[in-house]
């Protein structure tokens, strides 16, 4: 994750060299540091330099890594023939690299020369299998096919070699949402939430799966869950507090006078309502009459 140091050092050096004043170099070495997506500036400002015979010569070997940078960046923007030829110059320089074969394979994906792509991240896996971006092309490769069965054949195959990838886990359960397979998207969250414990996100979204399967267990937990998104959040998280409320009627509804913690649901809901009405008349207080008919309609009792 960028800080706010890094962020403000490289928006500093980003408005320098966009307005001639230099650092060109130093900019597209801290994006590569720093790991962030600025496709049209690495393409534009790369090129410039490997386009400029002294420049190119002054970055010595340096210069094959700037190469392969403006490469990628290329294939964001789909200037595949600006790709395809800094491929070539690093072909030539290193023949039998497996780096520069893996590029070639992406190049072929994002011409859309599926199978292609396919057989050449294969052959790349069978010399390294434990790979970890040719296994996360392979998972793309089938999503840009609409293969949703492959893709997730494929991220619990990588999930199995690559277990503390909380992204891959919360791409598996977005999956499995999208595809109503709750259950399936419940065990991924928690995986979520045991690698980013403070993330409110992961919470909220693991809240929501278990609200949606129902059933008084997974009401309640959901309802621990809304709870720590807010307290996460600073109690500023409006979902979560509708949340709360849902959680706390429908448990009444299905507890009918079982529940043992009654009296805390009864007032973890008040404290929910009282929030959403505070935030509603604040910001839209127009629609503070709509908010309270729907919240008094929600049986605690």
């Amino acid at each position: 994750m960028v800080t706010k140091t890094e962020d403000t050092q490289l928006n500093r050096l980003e408005n320098q060299v966009d307005n001639g004043g230099g650092g060109a170099w130093e900019y597209l070495c801290l994006i590569k540091k720093l790991k962030v997506r600025r496709p049209e500036k690495v393409l534009k400002y790369g090129l410039s330099i490997l386009n400029d015979s002294k420049k190119r010569s002054s970055l010595g070997s340096e210069e094959w890594t700037l190469y392969e940078q403006v490469s990628i960046a290329a294939m964001d923007c789909q200037c595949l023939n600006v790709a395809k030829d800094c491929i070539k110059v690093l072909q030539k320089k290193f023949p039998e690299s497996k780096r520069v074969a893996r590029l070639e394979a992406i190049l072929l994906e994002a011409k859309g020369s599926w199978t292609e792509a396919e057989k050449a991240y294969t052959s790349l896996l069978e010399d390294n299998p434990i790979d970890q971006l040719i296994h996360k092309r392979r998972i793309a490769i089938a999503k840009a096919q609409g293969d949703i069965s492959g893709a997730i054949e494929l991220l619990n195959k990588y999930l199995e070699i690559f277990m503390a990838d909380h992204d891959a886990w919360r791409e598996l359960a977005d999956i499995y949402v999208s595809l109503q397979m709750y259950k399936q998207a419940v065990f991924c969250y928690e995986e979520v939430i045991l690698a980013q414990p403070t993330v409110p996100l992961y919470h909220l979204a693991y809240a929501d799966v278990l609200y949606t399967l129902g059933g008084l267990e997974n009401l309640q937990t959901a309802k621990k869950y809304y709870a720590s998104t807010i307290d996460l959040t600073g109690g500023k998280n409006t979902r979560a507090l509708f949340g709360i409320c849902l959680c706390t009627s429908a448990i009444a509804q299905l507890s009918k006078g079982r529940n043992k913690d009654e009296k805390e649901s009864s007032e973890l809901h008040s404290l929910a309502v009282t929030a959403l009405e505070k935030d509603y008349k604040n910001t839209a207080p127009g629609k503070l009459p709509l908010l309270t008919a729907a919240l008094k309609s929600l049986k605690i009792s």
